[in-house]
């Protein structure tokens, strides 16, 4: 799945739509992330990455 038909971008994140993110670190809720997918693609560093949701609602990321 290189060139997925829907890439979600991203913006970044400020205090007014997260106001608890420490400094020098972002929260991202996973439901921005997965939108009704169980699935997304991650690319790091030119591989892809896989981070789906169980079902039991446990987080699995896989290369």
């Amino acid at each position: 799945m290189k060139n997925p038909s829907n890439p979600v971008r991203l913006g970044p994140l400020t205090a007014e739509t997260s106001p608890e993110i420490p400094q020098g670190r972002q929260r991202v809720n996973s439901r921005l992330l997965f939108g009704t997918q169980n699935e997304i693609v991650i690319e790091h560093q030119g591989d892809e990455y896989r981070l789906r949701i169980t079902s039991n609602g446990k987080l699995i990321l896989t290369k």
